[in-house]
C-alpha cells in the first residue's frame, strides 16, 4: 500500500518535472514578446552637445544591430549605432554638430538576424522630439526668420523724378530745378545684433545752375554700403558710407537713421544723408502697416540737393504691396518747393524680390 502511493507521488514529480523542462525551453526557442528596448526616452538637450540614447535589449541573442534614427534641423535623415557602454547595456551617441535649435527628433530601430528592422521605440513617422532651446537672440532670430518666410536675401530696384519748379535768373539764365535717380541694392538679414547689412549703387542726375552750356549737368555716380544694429525690441540704428563720382570729382559722404518701432511693420525712421558737393537731406518717414500686405508711408524731407542754393521741402507718400512668392511694388508720389512761387511734383517706381 506504502510502495505504492510512493510510486504514484514519484511518477507525478516526474510529470511535473518534465512539463517544467518543456515549458522552459519553449520559452528560450520561441519567446512571446520578441526583442524590445527598454531607455528613459530623451525629451530635452542643449545646442552643440552630444545626446546619448542608452537602453537595454531584451532577447539581444535575436537582434544583429540596433541604431537611433534622428531628423535634423535640415529635416535630413542620419543613424548611429548602438555600442556597449560602461553606463548602461547600450548606448548610442547623436554628434554634437547635429544638435541644433529648436529641436531633434528620434526614433529607436532594432536590425534583426534575418536582417528585418523593427521599430522599437516611435518610428519615422511619428518621432519623439527633443527640444533645443537656445538663447534669447537665437530664439528672436529664429520668430523674424520664420515672419519673413526664411527670406533673408533682398534685392531691390527704384527710379524716381523730382521737379522743384525753378531756379533763380542767373544773368538772364533760367535753370530747371529738378533731378532724377535711378538705384539698385542687396540686402541680407542675419536677424541678430547685426539685423541687416547691404549696398546700393545708382546714378543721379540734375541741370547745372552755371549758365555756361560747357559745364556738365550735376550728378552722381554712387556707392552706399550699410549696416543696421538692433539695440532692443524697438530700436534699431543704421549707417552709411558713401562715395561718388560727381560733377568736379570724387567725394565721399555718410548717412544714418534711427528707426522706432518693428523692424518690418509700423515704425517711425528719422534719418539723414549727406555728400560732399552735391548736398544734403535730412527726412522722416512713418510705415503703417494697414493690412499684412499693405504699408503706407508718409515721408517729409528737407533737402538742398542736387547742389542748390537753398533748402526745399518734399512731401511725398509712398504704398507698398506685397505681392507674396518674395516680390514688392511699391509707388511713391508728392510735391516739393524751394520757394513758394515755384514747386514741382514727384513720381517714382521700385521693386523688390526677397529670396
Amino acid at each position: 500500500m506504502v510502495t505504492a502511493s510512493l510510486s504514484r507521488i514519484l511518477a507525478t514529480l516526474g510529470l511535473g518535472a518534465a512539463l517544467l523542462a518543456t515549458a522552459r525551453s519553449a520559452r528560450a526557442e520561441a519567446p512571446s514578446d520578441g526583442p524590445a528596448l527598454h531607455h528613459a526616452p530623451v525629451s530635452v538637450a542643449r545646442a552643440g552637445e552630444s545626446i546619448a540614447v542608452a537602453g537595454a535589449i531584451d532577447h539581444p541573442e535575436l537582434v544583429k544591430s540596433g541604431f537611433v534614427v534622428y531628423r535634423t534641423e535640415a529635416d535630413t535623415l542620419r543613424q548611429v549605432p548602438f555600442q556597449r557602454s560602461s553606463s548602461g547595456p547600450y548606448v548610442a551617441i547623436i554628434p554634437p554638430e547635429h544638435v541644433r535649435t529648436p529641436e531633434i527628433a528620434y526614433a529607436v530601430e532594432l536590425e534583426l538576424v534575418d536582417g528585418a528592422r523593427r521599430a522599437v521605440f516611435a518610428s519615422r513617422d511619428e518621432m519623439q522630439t527633443i527640444e533645443v532651446p537656445g538663447d534669447i537672440d537665437e530664439g528672436r532670430e529664429r520668430a523674424a526668420a520664420e515672419r519673413l518666410g526664411g527670406r533673408r536675401s533682398v534685392v531691390t530696384t527704384s527710379a524716381e523724378y523730382v521737379v522743384f519748379g525753378q531756379r533763380s535768373e542767373v544773368e538772364g539764365h533760367v535753370v530747371a530745378d529738378r533731378y532724377w535717380r535711378t538705384e539698385a541694392g542687396y540686402r541680407y538679414r542675419p536677424l541678430r545684433t547685426v539685423a541687416e547689412f547691404g549696398i546700393r549703387i545708382g546714378v543721379v542726375r540734375g541741370p547745372n545752375p552755371d549758365p555756361d552750356p560747357k559745364k556738365p549737368d550735376l550728378g552722381l555716380n554712387y556707392g552706399a554700403p550699410s549696416v543696421r544694429f538692433r539695440l532692443g525690441d524697438i530700436w534699431h540704428l543704421e549707417g552709411e558710407f558713401l562715395s561718388s563720382v560727381t560733377e568736379v570729382g570724387f567725394s565721399v559722404g555718410t548717412g544714418a537713421a534711427l528707426l522706432i518701432g518693428d523692424p518690418y511693420g509700423s515704425k517711425l525712421s528719422l534719418g539723414f544723408e549727406t555728400i560732399q558737393v552735391f548736398g544734403t537731406r535730412l527726412y522722416s518717414r512713418m510705415d503703417i502697416a494697414a493690412r499684412r500686405d499693405l504699408v503706407i508711408s508718409p515721408i517729409v524731407e528737407v533737402t538742398d540737393m542736387p547742389h542748390a542754393d537753398r533748402f526745399g521741402v518734399r512731401l511725398l507718400t509712398e504704398t507698398r504691396y506685397e505681392a507674396g512668392n518674395g516680390f514688392g511694388l511699391a509707388v511713391v508720389g508728392g510735391y516739393q518747393a524751394r520757394v513758394a512761387t515755384s514747386g514741382g511734383p514727384t513720381f517714382g517706381l521700385s521693386g523688390s524680390y526677397a529670396f
